[in-house]
């Protein structure tokens, strides 16, 4: 934004407290028309607060918001959407069973005496997909349409509202690299017709590729405000951690020891009766990571959920340390050494009412030192959760507090400190960085690694392929619900694997 153009938002000395903690201190920011502007920051940064702030969700305690040179304070997201600012949440605010046209006409139906006028709409919403590159059928169901696509609809939902000041909260975190740069089209589009675009991203290397400025925040308060010219993935990191950062994790290469998981020919159904894991082979020996890659859709939610115990198996065995636990419990494996990372950390990883120390223990609590017959050792469940809150660095003012009060990065590293402290034989870790810094990102990576060294076996899900490509010694790539290649992580490149998870055959080498 140049010094003549006036900003279209402008934040003065924001500041909003939660009892004792400080969420924002004295935030500057200024976005300007047209402008992409990223906002980085640690996991309880303040970024989200300062949205909510913004959406209506949240009222600030002191400063002052322009929006287009005049006093900006709403009350509730009704205020905000009436004032043209649009919100796409990280977890998409959709109704599955309804169409695309009247998703995004809910909460704002055209009427034509009395009757909801869809027809208006639905020419409304081809003009504003015409006009923005956002091709989407609009009688399509959202349960049936990929998660791109969806994304899609939720930003048609904000333009449908006239939106010109746009938040995107993490919109990358669950998207392939093909739609990923067809978003970054879209975003391009947008702001070169003058919407400005607020990007919420953990991932240093789109925030560059995308981004006009970059304002990154930490403890609450602005550090800076940089060009992405003016900047790498490094300083951004060190920016936003107040340290150097290790991007990529350093490890000794593996010596793989006895195989400890053996999938064959397992089958899974998902809700609907459909086969979505069809046919999967797959081993992974202690001393080895073993990444599976694919886009979101293609069977490996339902592959680990099988594989944990949370969703029976319709053929196939699985085989764990020469034991068959096909359609075994995940308290039963749990009891052969089998640690599990789930995904959806709110879902399977966390009862969220309970305490940080009570959810650290969920697997052991009636075993000792945890507890002695039928009593509770408290002082021993305490103890061991500040242990692991200092070692895991998880930002909580007490190991008391529910894990309801922690920002999503902090409950993912309680999530990945109770599996990894089981000293586990099989872990399974399906996404352990989704959603979390890069601070965290790289804890979390140590320590997986770690756990390989000791002689655990990893089965690492992600759909970051950075991370895959950085973190397994192997890996398979899953499209619709088979195993469609197996790659040594020395041989293969990040495009190469971005080809394949998008159903590409394998070049042959020949």
């Amino acid at each position: 934004m140049s010094a003549s153009t006036p900003a279209v938002l402008s934040i003065r000395d924001l500041t909003k407290r939660f009892g004792p903690v400080l969420a924002n201190d004295g935030i500057d920011l200024e976005i300007g028309p047209g402008e992409i502007h990223a906002l980085l920051g640690e996991n309880g940064a303040g970024k989200t607060t300062l949205m909510n702030v913004l959406f209506g969700l949240v009222e600030p305690d002191a400063g002052t918001i322009l929006l287009r040179g005049e006093p900006y304070r709403p009350t509730g997201p009704s205020d905000a959407i009436r004032a043209g600012i649009g919100m796409v949440h990280q977890h998409f605010m959709l109704i599955p069973t309804f169409t695309v046209v009247e998703n995004v006409v809910l909460g704002s139906e055209p009427t034509g005496r009395l009757t909801l006028d869809l027809p208006t709409a639905r020419a409304d919403l081809a003009t504003l997909s015409e006009r923005f590159g956002l091709n989407v059928d609009p009688d399509a169901l959202v349960r049936d349409l990929p998660v791109g696509v969806q994304q899609r609809v939720e930003i048609l939902k904000a333009l449908y509202r006239q939106a010109d000041v746009l938040i995107l909260d993490e919109p990358t975190a669950v998207l392939a690299p093909p739609e990923v740069e067809q978003l970054f089209e879209v975003m391009r589009g947008l702001a070169a017709g003058g919407r400005s675009i607020i990007f919420i991203s953990h991932k240093l290397r789109e925030v560059l590729s995308v981004a006009d400025h970059v304002t990154v925040l930490r403890r609450g308060q602005v550090v800076g405000t940089v060009r992405p010219d003016d900047a790498t993935e490094q300083s951004l990191a060190t920016m936003m951690v107040g340290r150097p950062v290790d991007l990529v994790v350093e490890k000794a290469p593996a010596t793989p020891r006895e195989e400890i998981l053996r999938v064959d020919g397992l089958r899974v159904l998902d809700q609907r009766g459909s086969v979505v894991v069809d046919g999967v082979d797959l081993t992974v020996r202690g001393g080895e990571i073993v990444g599976l890659a694919g886009v979101e859709g293609n069977g490996q939610t339902e592959l680990v959920e099988a594989l944990a115990g949370l969703r029976s198996v319709r053929d196939g065995r699985v085989t764990i340390v020469n034991a068959d636990l096909t359609g075994a419990s995940p308290r039963d494996l749990a009891e052969h050494g089998v640690s599990h990372i789930p995904e959806d950390r709110h879902r399977y990883g966390l009862v969220l009412a309970h305490s940080l120390a009570d959810n650290l223990v969920l697997s052991r609590y009636d075993r000792q030192p945890f507890a002695r017959w039928f009593r509770r050792m408290l002082d021993a469940v305490r103890q061991f959760a500040a242990r692991l809150v200092a070692e895991y660095d998880v930002r909580t003012p007490s190991v008391r507090a529910q894990a309801a009060t922690l920002s999503g990065g902090n409950q993912q590293k309680v999530v990945v400190a109770r599996e990894l402290s089981a000293e586990p034989r099989l872990l399974i870790a399906a996404q352990p960085t989704r959603g979390v810094d890069v601070g965290a990102t790289e804890l979390i990576h140590r320590r997986i690694s770690a756990a390989r060294d000791a002689g655990a076996a990893v089965l690492l899900i992600s759909s970051e392929l950075d991370e895959l490509l950085a973190v397994a010694d192997r890996l398979l790539v899953i499209y619709r619900g088979r195993i469609t290649a197996e790659l040594d992580t020395e041989s293969v490149d990040r495009e190469m694997l971005g080809l394949l998870i998008a159903g590409a055959s394998r070049p042959s080498s020949g």
